[in-house]
């Protein structure tokens, strides 16, 4: 492996551990910590540390270095975990953070962030800890080259149950310390029990004895046993050349005693001695396989389920043009070609797949920063992290993230002593949910706030002339004005808003993966922002419509149902526009022919289908088609390229027959008007009739 490959595998290493630290400071944080906890989040920091120095990060090493010196004051019960220390430990987690990415991008450590973070972590500990600390510390960068008097040392350590439930095996160790120089192994099995009913297999009971020669320090020997210090007892002794120890350098912990050291027998008879059999009812934790992939390889590799399942579609419209009758076996095996086809998408999506718990530990810093900023107290629930998603969308939502959080925190949760005064707690919660819907993603941003304050956006909208002053507008008209450019509600600039940048932004961002955004608000209750994305960029269900002699598809996540109108069910307002009446409820129709430009194949809507949808702009919309064919898988394909941007216009897919089909964007349809220039209808008749 080269030295590139190893660095790379050490920051994949880096991710994992760093989402055990912030899911155990989190656990800390909530009071939900054991002492396991503690033990992991030292561990945690302590890997990170211990394999940076290898690679002569000393940004990173120094830092972790303080850092786990503070955990392990929290380990011996020597600090008390109050909320100060939390808020601390939890931003030195996201300067270590910072660090493995500033390592990773081969760039300098931001001094301004890290240095008082480090001083705030240095507060903890006294002088004599930090003088302590710095002269091991220090120990690290020795140069073991150097002509040096040798020494010899005595290893003396007993695993515990732990260290052999997570894997570790005493030979492996041993080896390591055979390469150091000449050693002499011994072990002590006095503490074996003399039956085998009272013999417990998880228990370590051996200690092991190892005298190594030649060493200048004992630096080589505690980095072998970096990783499982807190998982043995474990004693290094320095001897004079008689055999008599004079200083102790570790300690063993004060709550394990190494079992004496009355009888020793030689290692070599213990290893060759065979092992008893597992119990038949004990269970064998496997531990999780992974296999790392270039990223190329899985594109390619969906591309090619995309040319699948456009295949199927070509055999598909084949047997059909065939007219074949319906108890022909070969309707059958198509069938099971569907079902295989899908089954091989989904299996590909899931290897890009990945949950969006990354993401939301990134915006719990962001929340905490938001909150450190405006002075409010903030508790940031996330539920849902398991949901997974597809890599590329998870890598887009995070600034349309951040800026929500932020938004949240800034101007919908009220300072403490607004919300007491208000009968709410002083702190404000804001919630971060995922979660799977009829083959979409939902993220919902939920903060207990004020709510919006409608009057006032309506009055910041006509002031800066996004709506005339006498326009009549529902609320979630008046909510989606937010999302107009340039629109804010600041009345400062702040490094958080005012800049009127942001929620434009966000439903720009959103709106280029395929998702919509939708806000419900209620005074004095909070504000829910809610995002639906596709699970995938590169495929999606579609309902196959004819509109205008084109086929063209509507993708299914917007769709609530169809409709066959009879005149009872319409209402006409104005000269060209209609109404649906349906449960009660009118909601606009908007001629989808009429808005591409295309001629309609028939001009009543009695005649035609609506589809009922939900889009940002309206809460609920029917779209006027000629017909519906069927509901399929379709491939998408992008435009950008070749046609640049397309109004109402997402992207395109091949069909059975060849034919390109266009795919609607529902919100850009029934928000945009209809279009003015022969040039944007040449272009949607052009693309339409392309062969592929």
């Amino acid at each position: 492996m080269t030295d590139s490959a190893i660095l790379d595998a050490f920051f994949e290493e880096c991710e994992d551990l760093l989402v055990a630290l912030s899911d155990g400071l989190e656990d800390m944080r909530d009071g939900k910590a054991d002492s396991e906890t503690v033990n992991a989040v030292f561990r945690s920091v302590h890997s990170i540390k211990g394999a940076a120095g290898a690679f002569s990060l000393e940004d990173l090493v120094g830092f972790a270095h303080i850092f786990e010196t503070v955990l392990d004051e929290v380990r011996a019960n020597r600090l008390a975990t109050d909320d100060g220390l939390l808020r601390v430990l939890q931003r030195a987690g996201d300067i270590l953070a910072d660090l493995v990415d500033a390592a990773r991008d081969d760039l300098p450590a931001d001094r301004d962030q890290v240095d008082p973070v480090l001083k705030e972590l240095e507060s903890f500990l006294s002088a004599d800890d930090l003088a302590e600390e710095e002269f091991v510390f220090e120990a690290l960068t020795l140069d073991f080259d150097a002509p040096q008097d040798t020494t010899r040392y005595l290893v003396s350590f007993c695993p515990n149950k732990e260290f052999y439930a997570t894997g570790n095996d005493p030979a492996l160790i041993i080896t390591a310390l055979q390469e150091l120089g000449q050693c002499e192994i011994a072990v002590d099995a006095t503490s074996l029990p003399d039956e085998l009913t009272s013999f417990d297999w998880d228990e370590g009971y051996l200690t092991w004895e190892i005298s190594i020669d030649g060493q200048q320090s004992d630096l080589p020997i505690r980095e072998i046993f970096q990783f499982v210090d807190d998982l043995c007892a474990l004693q290094i002794t320095e001897v004079h050349s008689s055999g008599d120890a004079f200083e102790e350098i570790i300690p063993a912990s004060e709550t394990e005693v190494v079992p004496p050291t009355a009888v020793i027998e030689p290692v070599q008879d213990v290893l060759a001695t065979e092992a008893p059999p597992a119990k038949a009812d004990r269970p064998v934790k496997k531990s999780a396989s992974t296999l790392r992939v270039d990223p190329e390889r899985v594109d390619r590799l969906i591309n090619a389920v995309g040319e699948l399942i456009i295949n199927q579609s070509v055999i598909s419209q084949r047997i059909d043009e065939a007219a074949l009758p319906n108890s022909a076996d070969l309707h059958g095996d198509l069938d099971d070609y569907k079902l295989l086809a899908r089954e091989i998408q989904e299996g590909v999506m899931a290897i890009r797949a990945q949950p969006v718990k990354p993401l939301f530990q990134r915006m719990l810093r962001i929340a905490r920063e938001a909150a450190d900023a405006t002075g409010k107290d903030v508790n940031l629930v996330t539920e849902g992290e398991a949901t997974e998603v597809d890599k590329i969308v998870v890598e887009r939502l995070a600034d349309p993230l951040t800026h929500m959080i932020r938004n949240a925190i800034d101007h919908g949760i009220e300072l403490p002593e607004v919300r007491v005064k208000s009968g709410k707690s002083a702190a404000g919660t804001l919630r971060l949910t995922a979660s799977q819907r009829s083959g979409s993603i939902v993220i919902e941003i939920i903060d207990d706030g004020a709510g919006l304050n409608r009057d006032r956006i309506r009055e910041i909208a006509v002031s800066k002339g996004l709506i005339p002053a006498d326009a009549q507008l529902s609320e979630q008209e008046i909510d989606h004005l937010l999302f107009a450019p340039g629109f804010s509600t600041a009345k400062e600039v702040t490094n958080l808003s005012g800049r009127g940048v942001g929620m434009d932004v966000v439903k720009t961002a959103i709106t280029a993966l395929g998702g919509r955004i939708t806000i419900s608000s209620f005074a004095g209750q909070g504000t829910t922002f809610s995002i639906t994305l596709p699970l995938t960029l590169a495929v999606m269900d579609g309902m196959i419509i004819h509109i205008g002699g084109q086929t063209m598809v509507v993708p299914i996540s917007s769709i609530l149902e169809s409709i066959r109108p009879v005149p009872a069910d319409l209402s006409q307002i104005g000269l060209h526009s209609h109404l649906l009446r349906i449960r009660g409820e009118f909601v606009p129709i908007v001629d989808l022919a009429q808005r591409l430009g295309i001629e309609p194949r028939a001009t009543e809507l009695t005649d035609r289908v609506l589809l009922l949808i939900q889009t940002e702009s309206v809460a609920q919309c029917a779209l006027a088609v000629d017909d519906i064919l069927d509901q399929r898988q379709v491939v998408v394909k992008s435009m950008q390229g070749s046609y640049g941007e397309i109004s109402g216009v997402s992207g395109a897919t091949i069909l059975g027959d060849g034919k390109i089909a266009l795919i609607i964007d529902p919100d850009a349809i029934t928000a945009a008007p209809p279009p003015e220039t022969i040039g944007q209808r040449q272009t949607i008749k052009d693309v339409a009739h392309a062969a592929p």
